[in-house]
């Protein structure tokens, strides 16, 4: 079976959405309608999660960041949380494919250590990789509950992510677990100066899972622009999709370019 990826969207420039851990394309569908007049959206569904459960890849970036790269034409990526680490592993190793990179509440590194204070609790994410084998749905409750977390109305925001999460079916525990071990290890501070592409960085203020300083210091490392979503936590394509769509203006106007 092939990865799922949705076409969205009527306008002239290609983007190619990708979502964060446990969750699927569809829970991007705000952001979608904000930007369907100006992008034609090609929206993924990540190995092992939503309709893209039984597609046999590999959840690790360099892999996918392949394997979408191959079927979709050169485009803007977006990547979201666990899905902008994969959009910024396609940008550094498939420059040919990525004309231009956002990052949406996402970083090159999710924990917290010694030379990075801006990141999550390692403990929390190494927690929830044991959790899950004992307690699936209440483990994968728990990490929504920590993205509603900052937003202007948390329960609402939980209510609507709660709804969507297996809306496309469970995602595979295998490839949680994988997406855990990604979180924990992937650290790609050090390739920052060397995108060639032109890159936005959108942080939520409220966002509790992903620090808007870690963001700012990340945007300034890749010479890009960084805007934040003032009243967002980190989820802002719910409640603030035509916000979102606004701080990607300048990236959609260098495509144009």
């Amino acid at each position: 079976m092939s990865l799922y990826i949705e076409k969205a969207g009527r306008g002239p420039i290609p983007l190619v959405l990708l979502h964060g851990w446990a969750m699927h394309g569809g829970v991007l569908a705000p952001l979608v309608d904000a930007l369907a007049d100006r992008c034609t959206m090609h929206v993924v569904d990540l190995p092992g999660h939503g309709w893209s459960r039984d597609c046999g890849l590999p959840l690790e970036p360099s892999a996918c960041a392949a394997a979408i790269a191959q079927a979709t034409p050169p485009a803007l990526w977006l990547g979201w949380s666990l899905g902008g680490l994969i959009a910024l592993t396609a940008a550094l190793e498939q420059p040919q494919q990525v004309r231009g990179l956002a990052m949406l509440c996402a970083t090159p590194r999710f924990v917290r250590d010694d030379s990075w204070p801006w990141g999550s609790d390692a403990t929390l994410v190494h927690q929830l990789a044991l959790d899950l084998e004992t307690d699936y749905h209440t483990t994968i409750d728990r990490f929504l509950a920590l993205e509603a977390m900052g937003s202007a109305d948390p329960r609402a925001e939980l209510r609507r992510l709660r709804e969507l999460a297996f809306a496309r079916g469970e995602p595979e525990l295998r490839v949680l677990q994988e997406g855990i071990r990604i979180l924990e290890t992937r650290d790609l501070r050090a390739q920052l100066p060397s995108l060639r592409q032109p890159s936005a960085w959108i942080a939520g203020r409220r966002d509790r899972l992903v620090h808007p300083q870690a963001m700012e210091w990340s945007a300034q490392q890749a010479h890009g622009r960084y805007a934040q979503i003032e009243h967002a936590g980190h989820a802002p394509f719910f409640a603030h999709a035509d916000e979102v769509a606004q701080a990607l203006q300048p990236l959609l106007d260098s495509f144009d370019e």
